[in-house]
């Protein structure tokens, strides 16, 4: 191809000094000249780390990835980025999300890179690394580390989801410690991330749904040899791209979005794909907003039985015929000209695709459950609006009302969740304030509440809960999560008190507090913030600037793209 058409030759393909230095720099690895002589760059972006467990044998597959390019014609260079580990750090890694996509955003525009290809799995690397690259805009290929097989524990098959209630089981006395300790030997047996459909998983299917990888991507196990054919596919592909000039603003139109979130609602996704979409499609210039995610009113059932919504678990998912399968049978819903990263229409990643396991994929005649998707509410106490998995909600509880039983923070609920004294019943409904976004800040996963034991003992596994945070996509029951505008921010959550009357109608996406619009803004007269602003580093970044779960909760300078131009060059 043309060397003018190379963006990594504004580096290497420079005369005198400049030059000198460039590819000097890279010769000291011992690359011949030759490399750097014509051939598309492409940067395999990865975030390995022994840290983020998911993702360990990241090295491995880039190897995969390297061969892949060698043999297509590019130069593959392999770069890291921060990387998030959902299962270690604290306090949340969603605090981090941000962050990496700004790592990635400037190590990719910084840098001789023609193409690349980013390297995710666990929950917030696939959103933070697609919203970076998104920002620069060069082409881009995703591959996933895949999910793990399926936990086994004395006979039955386990995976994330059976956390919650086995810890919910050990509170009650129904399970040993002895237990629990031989179930955690039992459960994470292989690389990989979660064997559920839970956010890792789902952040897989939206890359696959979005035509950002190629067919197949999101559901082979880590420990397949399928995934390293595909990671070498891939890096074939990207070379390819990067002749074609396909980009990710090629790929991604408002329309791809709506495939993504039709299928989330046929897989039972995480409530998280949603903050993560909205905060992807704001990068690349795409209108997306809240009531997009209302799926009811397009047909889409739950076809996935997959945990948390159903049985079944992403390894048998692959085997029954994985993603592709489940998109044929979603054809009439889809956009399905689309195109994706193979450069030709989505319709063509599944048209030759089958279902070997009708109890696993269902059909649009024969879904696994009619109610499927996520549901926005919206209300008085959450003015720009709030989210609920039906699919994993209990539907007596869809239409509840209830008094509040209210927990000012996250300290305040882990005091007093499993105090006898506690002043709730089965009926009431379970509110934790300021752990949005701000507030906590970062927007942990709790808002998924334990059932307070003295219920637990009386045999109670599910009650209404609200939050204005996240909860793990491996989680289930009635939550309702992301409420905003958030408590620490004034929003109408800050002022629920103890014993008020809530009611939800998830069909009529409502929720409101039942109580006087003269009585919340009497209560808003006397609010103060109780949150306190980080003095220093990230944190206060963060707190600054981040914005409402119904936007994304993106930094609100990171809105759209500055392309791939270096404008100032020291050399």
């Amino acid at each position: 191809m043309d060397k003018k058409q190379l963006r990594s030759q504004g580096w290497f393909g420079k005369k005198g000094k400049d030059g000198f230095i460039y590819r000097a720099w890279m010769k000291n690895q011992g690359i011949p000249a030759h490399q750097l002589e014509g051939k598309p760059v492409i940067g395999i972006c990865n975030t390995w780390s022994e840290l983020t467990p998911c993702n360990a044998h990241f090295r491995e597959l880039a190897e995969s990835v390297k061969n892949g390019i060698y043999e297509a014609g590019g130069f593959p260079v392999e770069f890291p980025v921060m990387s998030l580990g959902e299962t270690l750090m604290k306090p949340t890694a969603m605090l981090y999300r941000n962050l990496v996509s700004m790592d990635v955003e400037e190590s990719i525009r910084a840098n001789p890179l023609d193409g690349v290809v980013l390297l995710c799995g666990c929950d917030k690397t696939t959103p933070a690394l697609l919203m970076g690259a998104c920002s620069v805009n060069i082409p881009t290929i995703v591959v996933s580390g895949g999910p793990m097989l399926t936990g086994k524990y004395r006979g039955n098959d386990i995976g994330t989801s059976d956390i919650w209630n086995f810890f919910e089981d050990n509170r009650s006395g129904l399970m040993s410690d002895e237990e629990l300790y031989v179930a955690e030997s039992c459960l994470a047996r292989s690389r990989g991330h979660c064997a559920v459909m839970g956010t890792a998983s789902t952040m897989a299917c939206m890359v696959e749904a979005l035509g950002m990888s190629l067919a197949g991507n999101a559901a082979i196990p880590a420990s397949d040899s399928r995934r390293k054919a595909l990671a070498h596919l891939s890096g074939n592909r990207i070379v390819e791209m990067v002749k074609e000039h396909l980009k990710p603003s090629d790929i991604l139109s408002r329309v791809a979005f709506d495939n993504a979130i039709t299928v989330n609602a046929a897989i039972g996704g995480s409530t998280n794909f949603m903050i993560h979409l909205l905060a992807i499609a704001a990068r690349i210039g795409v209108e997306l907003n809240i009531d997009d995610f209302n799926t009811s009113e397009r047909g889409v059932p739950l076809m996935a039985n997959l945990q948390p919504s159903g049985k079944y678990f992403m390894e048998d998912f692959y085997y029954a015929g994985g993603l592709p399968a489940l998109m044929k049978e979603l054809d009439q819903h889809l956009y399905n000209e689309t195109i994706t990263v193979t450069g030709k229409p989505i319709a063509e990643n599944y048209r030759n695709s089958n279902c070997y396991n009708r109890d696993v994929i269902g059909s649009i005649e024969k879904p696994f459950n009619e109610v499927a998707g996520i549901a926005v509410v919206k209300g008085n106490i959450c003015e720009n609006g709030a989210v609920i998995k039906p699919s994993a909600a209990t539907s007596s509880l869809l239409k509840h009302t209830g008094k509040a039983v209210v927990f000012e923070n996250i300290e305040d609920y882990k005091d007093k969740i499993d105090d006898p004294s506690l002043d709730v019943e089965e009926g009431d409904i379970l509110v934790l304030k300021n752990v949005g976004p701000r507030g906590y800040p970062g927007m942990p996963e709790v808002g998924n509440m334990s059932i307070p034991k003295k219920l637990l003992d009386r045999g109670v596994r599910d009650m209404v809960r609200i939050s204005d945070g996240r909860m793990s996509g491996t989680g289930f029951g009635t939550v309702v999560l992301h409420v905003s505008p958030e408590a620490a921010i004034g929003g109408t959550l800050a002022i629920v008190q103890n014993g008020d009357v809530i009611t939800l109608d998830v069909q009529a996406g409502t929720i409101n507090l039942e109580v006087t619009d003269e009585e919340i803004a009497r209560r808003k007269a006397k609010w103060f913030a109780a949150d306190k602003i980080a003095p220093r580093g990230y944190t206060h970044l963060y707190q600054m600037h981040v914005e409402q779960a119904h936007l994304g909760a993106d930094f609100d300078f990171l809105k759209g793209s500055s392309g791939s131009e270096v404008v100032k060059d020291s050399h």
